[in-house]
């Protein structure tokens, strides 16, 4: 059991924790429905938002009385269970405080949170929670919270809040009017290409140790020490060869194959665990083929990377990679990461396919970087028409822009940076 004098000092700490961090304003916002469960990788930015909803609020009038933050990372905390939680009620009483907002940052280490936040719902308490865990959106915990939260994941930055964090609108609508403007556009987005948008590695001049450690983290701490990994060496194969493969489709045989032919002992079952465990610590995000019946979907995803700066790490001679990555994580932040994104592959080839806006995206770095390129990807959007409703056809790359009339069909050609500020919906970010 967590003491109580524990906990009063955890909890004064973390106030002074959340004052003390200048917030990067988000797209997402906590308005709207008072009880929300915030999802998504470590150091996405979710605990930035509940900064930035107290900060919010405190600006406003409202006290520390009005509200607890409690973090249960913090180390004074492990071995806190379930029963201790209605000790942060008790204690905030103790310091003068009155019924409270609770914002509860990486609850997912206190088995069967779910018990407390469905009673603090059925109070009427308003509630904000946050984890780094997938399975925080499981059908088991939606059942267990009862429909009574609302929840969202929480991906790195977008390429708008890149450049805001960098002091540049987007909706500037001279943002690339001259050469000097253009330049500086592009200096962000090649950044942005590179490195990705995790937030806290946004204004650092030297990127790629930030992400080195992260991805440590991340990788040792949230997938190979959690699941009690043996052979660790495996892991850390399945993964570079996810990022070099990253365009394709990767059944688990295939990917099993892969591990094994580095001479790795390796069985099936394993891979399909690792990935299971990347995927569930937000890693890495699969997309399925919308042309394969739903048995066989699960079996031979694409696999994304929640940030571009982990491939960056793993791969090398990858900017068409690194930019149809991008492209995902664009889509699925947009319109979600289950059951919302997914590509074609049965007889022709296509990137992406969004239903709800019957919407297909082919990438690729240039129209005019190999011979049969132009053929390639605008004919394999024309063939899609008679399989799928498409009324978007879009090629994404790197710098090029026109659109193309080809046997009837229209398909828009837009940079990389446009597409990132408009997303497939075609209005602005």
């Amino acid at each position: 059991m967590i003491r109580t004098e524990v906990l009063r000092e955890v909890m004064l700490e973390n106030r002074e924790e959340v004052m003390r961090h200048n917030v990067i304003k988000r797209n997402i916002t906590l308005d709207g429905f008072d009880r929300q469960v915030l999802v998504g990788a470590r150091r996405a930015g979710k605990s930035y938002i509940i900064y930035g909803k107290i900060q919010e609020l405190l600006a406003s009038g409202h006290s520390w009385n009005e509200m607890v933050y409690v973090n249960f990372e913090d180390e004074r905390l492990i071995g806190m269970t379930v029963d201790d939680l209605n000790l942060i009620l008790e204690v905030h009483g103790s310091l003068g405080g009155t019924r409270p907002m609770l914002f509860l940052d990486e609850i997912q280490n206190v088995e069967g949170w779910e018990r407390f936040a469905r009673r603090l719902a059925d109070s009427k308490y308003t509630v904000f929670i946050t984890g780094s865990n997938a399975k925080m959106l499981s059908v088991d915990v939606a059942a267990a919270l009862g429909g009574r939260y609302l929840t969202r994941e929480v991906f790195p930055m977008q390429f708008d809040e890149y450049l805001r964090a960098n002091g540049i609108d987007p909706s500037d609508p001279l943002l690339d009017a001259t050469t000097a403007a253009r330049g500086t556009l592009m200096r962000h987005f090649d950044e942005y290409l590179q490195f990705g948008g995790f937030p806290e590695c946004a204004t650092l001049p030297v990127k790629r140790d930030y992400l080195i450690s992260l991805y440590q983290k991340i990788f040792l701490g949230d997938i190979a020490a959690r699941h009690r990994v043996e052979n660790v060496f495996a892991l850390r194969i399945l993964f570079r060869k996810l990022a070099e493969s990253l365009k394709q489709p990767l059944s688990f045989t295939r990917a099993t194959n892969i591990v094994a032919s580095t001479g790795t002992k390796i069985g099936k079952s394993t891979v399909i665990n690792y990935l299971g465990y990347a995927s569930e610590a937000y890693l890495i995000l699969p997309l399925t083929n919308i042309a394969d019946s739903l048995a066989d979907r699960c079996s031979n995803p694409k696999y994304y990377f929640i940030d571009n700066g982990i491939i960056s790490l793993l791969a090398l001679d990858i900017r068409t990679s690194l930019l149809e990555n991008m492209v995902a994580l664009r889509l699925v932040s947009e319109y979600g990461s289950k059951d919302a994104v997914y590509f074609y592959n049965h007889g022709v080839e296509v990137d992406f396919y969004v239903p709800q806006t019957e919407t297909a995206i082919q990438v690729c770095y240039s129209m005019n970087d190999a011979e049969g390129t132009f053929e390639r990807e605008t004919g394999a959007l024309i063939k899609l028409q008679s399989r799928l409703a498409c009324r978007r056809n879009i090629i994404v790359t790197y710098e090029e822009e026109g659109v193309i009339e080809r046997d009837g069909v229209t398909i828009e050609v837009i940079p990389a940076w446009k597409f990132l500020l408009r997303g497939a919906g075609g209005a602005p970010a």
